[in-house]
């Protein structure tokens, strides 16, 4: 029987509704909610494929396993071995070392009461603040912005305001990538309204820049240069709103007297951009009757993230473009929850509903709501100090939930030496192939997508509920239980023998007073008390109204009939004298500034249909089409002076490490400049991306690190043998089989060319026949008749080819590797071999393979249209609706929109 849930999407801070079509346990079908308010029924590519991300259960956590002894192999063992043995090691580390001797590191893909039931087993059983989350990597510098400016954490805006919007300021944002489908309100309103005006602030010609009505392509990291350039001259020139100013705020003449020194010139030359650029862009963002701004990463990941979030706001407090429809600084999240983690106060910098640790008032409230005494007043280690400590041994033990710190944390050898340095690491996690899982003492399967109910709050303050459409598989359960279950044993460890009840086992509180839910709908309902009577009151909530009436805002009251849309539209701040707070913001430069022996300045980002590690989204094949594989955009001119070309392989070296990719080409950047996407981990590469060579610099604010920036310089490396191989088959199997053989090679990737096609290219400056040997066997290819080989030792050449029935399904190539992109194209084409099987080495064979055309850059995934077909089409002259009507791009998700609109302003601009 086919059933339809409603939920939320797992992906971006949109958090978009969805309907779950499932049916015999099994989740065949997705579509987006008509009726939820942050997308109206639209999905963007990658939510729209959420179901290939739990089709079966290769690379799934489905038993708990553990290892008794540090080098041994985990085993599979049963919940109450795996629970009781977690309890059992962190109550033995507390009662040696101290209650900051553990640390837990969650993430912002919980739901919010897992997050909860994890904030209250740190910090109300333990009574330790080492508690923090990949949300400190993505928006705690936005959270500090707000909270020191406006005085309460939380974005002043609502999705509505999109549309109301008649200037937009994206700083730092690739909003088409990160948050399309946001994007496509825009674009919406854009088409509604021409007039509308886009400034872009982006050291790369990204999609919207290409469409803005201005890009200020600024050196990387010198925003708050810009925003303090753009106040001087509304300050000199009249263009501010005095009388808000006056009425509302504190703290102008002290931002006044500092951007005194950042002149319009001045600013401009630190930036890279004209004078000219700077002061339209400063009066458009005055004058205009309602201007918003929409910052993401580019902002925050920043050791200067907190400067440039205030730098941000002081403009739209001078010009009063805040607590108005259409305007206000709104940081868009990266995660599906990391508000709701904010919420519960599931950081180590934060207590439960926005409380300070450092405030004892805040503390007593939680103490008596929670039934305890004693709450540390020490604030906790955040994600980078927290790691640090573990690698020198004050943290002996953390339990890591959700996330992948090995693969996205910065400078990550420091954080490999921290977890082989630790007494004891528990994973708790849904997917095996991470960077993270090898790591574990304890694997404990958690529930994903799908399978899990609770609530998440979307970047609008908008909580929904999110419901399970089948049951986990195997032995996977929900965060909040697991967190919960471990609680309960470790409770009744810790507590003395006078406290415990009689008859109760030792270690184990069979009624728990701090842990005695029976559901996600119980830990709900105790968050929603904690928040009464503070800024994010949510005590008119409950599950039957989410599900009777659909999401809802916060501050949600009791007795309201609706949450609050916009805030502060009466001018009275969350301050203490109700005055938001101008901040003198410094330019501080950058981090690590390039030098002669560092050159290049390299900037990270994303991609259109991938999400963080994929651990997820690595799952649909169908979302490699539009980006394949890792590489290195390097400027076209800088690549041409330095003889290098497209695919050439480079080393992108820092002070830290490097990371060794293929060269891509392009004129989106500045000279000096790179770029490299940040999903790609050691599960595609021989070595963990990006991150091998960022900086773990952080602000001294929000201890939000510094992962967007770091001075590299390119190394060639000699790296003359070469291999390729490919195997059609379950590519998610192909790769747990291979990844191991990765690191072995001083160059190796997998890249998904096809759905149910894997290839892998390796490098090296020697031959290796026995890696060779172990490549063929991991990949599954034939020894027997259905393999064909060809050896040409001479010319250090070798071909193997394997055949299923008269078509090929597999290859490998050593030495020279030029045919492989051939063998690809003819294996893709599903097309049989048209004659003898030892033809295809011959003359004509290597003719007939050369016939087939290597097929184009996917641009619309859904209807899978090439850049090709577009630019012939553009190029005969047809209209967006054309293309639409003939070739059917951008008329199902709309993710490929930003992309094509570009591609047809190319041939006018050329």
């Amino acid at each position: 029987m086919k059933t339809v849930t409603r939920s939320t999407c797992c992906y971006c801070g949109v958090g978009c509704g969805v309907l779950i079509e499932a049916e015999h346990g099994r989740i065949t079908g997705i579509a987006g909610d008509p009726d939820h308010p942050a997308n109206f029924g639209r999905l963007c590519t990658k939510g729209r494929t959420l179901p290939l991300t739990v089709a079966g259960t290769g690379g799934r956590a489905l038993r708990p396993e553990m290892r008794t002894m540090r080098n041994a192999r985990r085993e599979s063992t049963d919940w109450d071995s795996a629970l009781d043995h977690v309890a059992s090691r962190f109550a033995q580390i507390i009662e040696r070392d101290g209650p900051d001797a553990v640390a837990f590191y969650i993430s912002g893909q919980l739901l919010t009461e897992d997050y909860y039931v994890f904030n209250k087993l740190a910090k109300g059983l333990v009574r330790t603040n080492n508690i923090d989350t990949n949300s400190r990597l993505c928006m705690s510098s936005a959270v500090t912005g707000y909270k020191k400016a406006l005085g309460a954490d939380g974005p002043p805006t609502c999705y509505e305001d999109l549309e109301l919007a008649e200037t937009v300021l994206f700083a730092g944002s690739n909003m088409p990538y990160a948050h399309p489908v946001l994007f496509r309100r825009l674009e919406d309103a854009k088409a509604k309204n021409p007039a509308v005006r886009w400034i872009v602030v982006d050291p790369r010609r990204t999609d919207v820049a290409a469409l803005a009505d201005m890009h200020l392509a600024i050196q990387p990291g010198t925003d708050v240069a810009l925003f303090n350039g753009m106040l001087h001259h509304l300050i000199w020139e009249g263009l501010i709103d005095r009388d808000f100013i006056e009425a509302h705020t504190n703290g102008f003449l002290d931002a006044k007297a500092l951007v005194r020194e950042y002149s319009p010139r001045t600013a401009a030359s630190v930036c890279g951009i004209a004078e000219e650029d700077l002061i339209r862009a400063a009066e458009w963002f005055a004058t205009s009757p309602a201007t918003l701004s929409l910052y993401c990463m580019g902002l925050n990941q920043s050791s200067h993230g907190t400067d440039k979030n205030l730098a941000l706001i002081n403009l739209h407090l001078a010009t009063r473009q805040i607590g108005k429809p259409g305007a206000g600084p709104f940081s868009l999240t990266g995660q599906p929850n990391a508000m709701g983690g904010r919420e519960v106060g599931g950081m180590a910098t934060m207590l439960a509903a926005h409380r300070d640790i450092g405030n004892a008032g805040h503390r007593a409230e939680v103490e008596a709501l929670w039934g305890v005494k004693g709450l540390s007043a020490r604030p906790g280690l955040p994600a980078v100090d927290m790691f640090d400590a573990i690698a020198d041994g004050r943290i002996k033990a953390v339990w890591i939930a959700c996330t992948n710190p090995v693969h996205s944390m910065p400078d990550i050898a420091r954080v490999r030496k921290a977890l082989e340095k630790a007494e004891f690491v528990v994973v708790q996690e849904a997917f095996v192939q991470t960077d993270t899982v090898p790591y574990a003492d304890v694997l404990l399967p958690a529930a994903t997508w799908g399978e899990k109910s609770g609530t998440v709050t979307n970047s609008e303050r908008r909580i929904s509920r999110v419901q399970a459409a089948v049951q986990a598989p195997g032995d996977a359960r929900a965060d909040w239980w697991i967190a919960a279950e471990v609680a309960r044993r470790l409770e009744g460890r810790l507590a003395s023998r006078t406290q415990r009840r009689e008859g109760e086992p030792e270690g184990i509180a069979s009624e728990s007073a701090l842990f005695p839910y029976s559901s996600p709908e119980a830990v709900f309902d105790e968050h929603r008390a904690l928040t009464i009577g503070r800024d994010l009151d949510i005590g008119g909530l409950s599950y039957a109204l989410l599900e009777d009436e659909g999401p809802k805002q916060w501050p949600f009251v009791a007795g309201a009939d609706e949450g609050l849309a916009r805030r502060y539209t009466d001018g009275v701040f969350a301050t203490a004298d109700g005055r938001a707070q101008f901040h003198p913001t410094p330019y501080l430069g950058v981090a690590e500034p390039t030098d002669a022996r560092y050159p290049f300045r390299l900037v990270t980002g994303r991609l259109r249909d991938q999400w963080h590690g994929m651990s997820r989204t690595g799952r649909a094949d169908a979302l490699f089409a539009h980006a394949p594989e890792a590489t290195v955009v390097m400027q076209r001119g800088d690549a041409t002076r330095r003889g290098l070309k497209d695919g050439d392989l480079v080393a992108v070296a820092s002070r830290r490490g490097k990371v060794v990719l293929p060269v891509e080409t392009s004129d989106d950047l500045r000279s000096g400049t790179l770029f490299t996407a940040m999903h790609w981990s050691g599960q595609y590469l021989n070595s963990g991306g990006a991150n091998e060579a960022t900086i773990a610099a952080v602000d001294p604010h929000s201890a939000q690190p510094e992962l967007k920036h770091a001075a590299v310089r390119i190394e060639v490396p000699d790296l003359p043998w070469r291999v390729v191989a490919a195997k059609r088959g379950d590519t998610l199997a192909l790769r747990a089989a291979v990844q191991p053989l990765l690191a072995e090679r001083r160059y190796a990737s997998v890249r998904i060319e096809d759905e149910n096609l894997l290839v892998v290219s390796a490098a090296d400056s020697v031959a290796h026949s026995e890696w060779v040997e172990k490549l063929h066997d991991a990949l599954g290819l034939p020894r027997g008749d259905d393999l064909l080989e060809y050896r040409d030792p001479r010319r250090g050449r070798e071909q193997r080819v394997a055949w299923s029935g008269n078509m090929l399904d597999g290859f490998l190539l050593t030495g020279d590797t030029s045919g492989a992109r051939a063998f690809i194209e003819q294996i893709r084409s599903l097309a049989p071999w048209p004659g003898p099987r030892h033809t295809i080495f011959l003359p004509g064979g290597e003719d007939a393979l050369r016939s087939l055309a290597p097929r184009a850059r996917i641009v619309c995934n859904c209807k899978q249209v090439t850049q090709t077909q577009i630019e012939q089409a553009v190029g005969a002259h047809a209209s967006f609706d054309d293309l639409k009507s003939t070739l059917g791009c951008g008329t199902v998700c709309g993710s490929c929109v930003p992309e094509i609109k570009r591609l047809m302003k190319a041939p006018a601009a050329a």
